[in-house]
C-alpha cells in the first residue's frame, strides 16, 4: 500500500512537472512568434518608407505621374530596379515592388512580373492608407507592408499650397516560409533549456518523493505497529484476566491443602508431564536454567520428541544471570519450534557450560536449518521464518527472540554464531565473557 501510495505521489508530481513546463513552453513559444511577427513588421514597414521617401523613387513615379494615361515605364525600372534589389538584398526581405498610381510594377524580382499589373488590390493604399497584412501573392504567401509614395511639394507640378498626391506604392515583403524557418530556429534555441527545465523538476520531484517517501514509510510502519500494539494489548488484558483466574484456582487448591489436585490442575494449561522424568536436568545447578530448559523438555518429550542435554554441561548457580536465562530461553524455544514437523523423530541437543571462564552455549537441532543468506537476518527485529500467529483477529508479531539474543551478545560483548548441525539442522553457538554477578542478578 505504501508503495503504491508512494509511486502516485511521484506520478502527480511528475505530471505538474511536465503540465507546467509544457504550458511555460507554449507561452514562451507564443510569445517569441509575436515577438517574431512584431519585429518582421517593423522592418519590412521602415524599408517600404525610407524607399518610398528616397528621392530617386519619388522622382520617377512624378514623371510617370505627368505623362498621361499610358506612360513607357521601362525608363522608370531601368532606374529603379538596381536601386529595390540593393535594398532587398541589404535588409533581408524576399521582395521589394515599386508601382506606379495605377498599379503597374516597375520592380520586382521576377523579371517578367516587371510592367505587369500588380496581383492584389492596393487601392487603398493609393487612397494613402499603409497596409499591413499577409497575402498571396506571386511569390507565395508573404507578410507585407504597402505604404504610398506621396509627390514632392517642392515639384514645379505641385503647387504648395495643394495636398500632396499619391503618386505609386512600395511594397515589401517577408515570404511566410521564411518568418515559419526564424520561428523554428528560435524555437530551437529554447529547446534545451525546456529540456533542462523538465529534467530538472523531474529530478527535484524524485528527491521531494525520497524525502517525503521515507517520513510516508516511517509514518505508515509507526501506524501499524501502533494499531498491533493496541490489538495486542487488548488481547494481553484479555489472558491476564484469564490468567488470573487460573492462579486463583491454583491459589484455591494449594490453600485447601490439595497440592496434587494443583499439580493436576496446572497439567492440563501447560505440558508438565514429562518433568518428573527430566533426570538430565538434575545436573544444573542454576535453578533459573534448569526452570527455562523444563518447559522445552516436557513438550518434546510429549511429543515423543528427544531432548538432550550434553554430558559435560556445567552450569553453576554463581556465573548464571537472568540475561542468559533469556537467551538459552529464546535459542532451546526456537528449535523445539523447529522440529515439531520431524514429530517423534524430532531431536534438540543442548550444551551449557557455566562457570568461573564464561558462559557458553550450544543448541543444536534436526529441524530443516536455515538458508546461509537468511543468517544474518534472522537476528533483524521482526523478520522472522515461522509462520505469522493470529490471535483473536490479530497478528502476533514475530522475530523478536533471536533480535533479544543479538542485543545481549553485542551488549555483553560476547559472539554468537549460527551454522548447520551434524543432523541438517541449525546450530546456534553463543558465547560471554565472565563477569562479577552482583548477588540479586544470580539465578539460584
Amino acid at each position: 500500500m505504501i508503495g503504491k501510495r508512494r509511486g502516485m505521489l511521484l506520478l502527480v508530481q511528475l505530471l505538474i512537472v511536465t503540465v507546467c513546463v509544457s504550458v511555460t513552453t507554449i507561452v514562451a513559444v507564443r510569445v517569441q512568434e509575436r515577438l517574431l511577427l512584431d519585429r518582421t513588421i517593423e522592418r519590412v514597414t521602415a524599408v517600404a518608407e525610407s524607399l518610398a521617401d528616397l528621392p530617386a523613387v519619388i522622382t520617377a513615379a512624378q514623371v510617370l505621374a505627368a505623362a498621361g494615361s499610358a506612360p513607357d515605364t521601362a525608363a522608370a525600372t531601368e532606374a529603379l530596379q538596381p536601386l529595390a534589389e540593393i535594398v532587398r538584398q541589404a535588409s533581408g526581405v524576399d521582395y521589394v515592388v515599386i508601382t506606379d498610381a495605377r498599379g503597374i510594377r516597375l520592380t520586382h524580382p521576377t523579371p517578367d512580373a516587371r510592367g505587369a499589373l500588380v496581383s492584389t488590390d492596393a487601392s487603398r493604399v493609393l487612397l494613402g492608407e499603409t497596409f499591413v497584412g499577409v497575402e498571396e501573392g506571386t511569390l507565395g504567401l508573404t507578410l507585407r507592408t504597402k505604404v504610398p509614395i506621396w509627390a514632392d511639394r517642392t515639384a514645379d507640378s505641385t503647387p504648395a499650397d495643394s495636398t500632396p498626391a499619391v503618386i505609386g506604392t512600395v511594397s515589401v515583403g517577408l515570404l511566410a516560409s521564411h518568418g515559419a524557418a526564424d520561428l523554428d530556429e528560435g524555437v530551437l534555441q529554447l529547446t534545451p533549456w525546456v529540456l533542462g527545465s523538465l529534467v530538472f523538476g523531474i529530478l527535484a520531484a524524485a528527491g521531494v518523493d525520497r524525502v517525503v517517501g521515507r517520513r510516508l514509510d516511517r509514518l505508515e510502519a509507526d501506524s501499524q505497529e501502533l494499531d498491533v500494539q493496541r490489538r495486542l494489548a487488548a488481547v494481553l488484558r484479555d489472558q491476564t484476566h484469564e490468567f488470573s483466574n487460573r492462579l486463583h484456582v491454583v491459589y484455591g487448591l494449594v490453600e485447601s491443602g490439595d497440592p496434587r489436585e494443583a499439580l493436576d490442575y496446572i497439567g492440563t494449561v501447560v505440558p508438565v508431564a514429562a518433568l518428573d522424568s527430566a533426570e538430565a536436568l538434575r545436573s544444573i545447578e542454576a535453578v533459573g536454567l534448569r526452570a527455562a530448559l523444563a518447559p522445552p523438555l516436557a513438550a518434546l518429550t510429549a511429543r515423543g520428541a528427544r531432548f538432550v542435554l550434553h554430558a559435560d554441561t556445567v552450569a553453576r548457580a554463581a556465573h548464571v544471570d537472568d540475561e542468559q536465562v533469556t537467551l538459552t530461553a529464546n535459542l532451546v524455544g526456537n528449535a523445539v519450534d523447529a522440529v515439531t514437523a520431524r514429530g517423534t523423530e524430532g531431536r534438540v541437543e543442548v550444551l551449557v557450560r557455566a562457570d568461573e571462564q564464561g558462559f557458553a552455549l550450544t543448541v543444536s537441532d534436526n529441524g530443516p536449518g536455515l538458508d546461509p543468506q537468511l543468517r544474518t537476518r534472522v537476528f533483524e527485529r521482526g523478520f522472522s521464518t515461522k509462520r505469522l500467529e493470529r490471535s483473536r483477529g490479530i497478528d502476533i508479531p514475530r522475530g523478536v527472540g533471536l533480535a533479544l539474543v543479538r542485543e545481549i551478545v553485542l551488549r555483553r560483548g560476547g559472539t554468537i554464531a549460527v551454522g548447520r548441525s551434524d543432523a541438517g539442522g541449525a546450530r546456534f553457538r553463543v558465547t560471554l565473557p565472565a563477569v562479577a554477578l552482583e548477588p540479586d542478578r544470580v539465578w539460584r
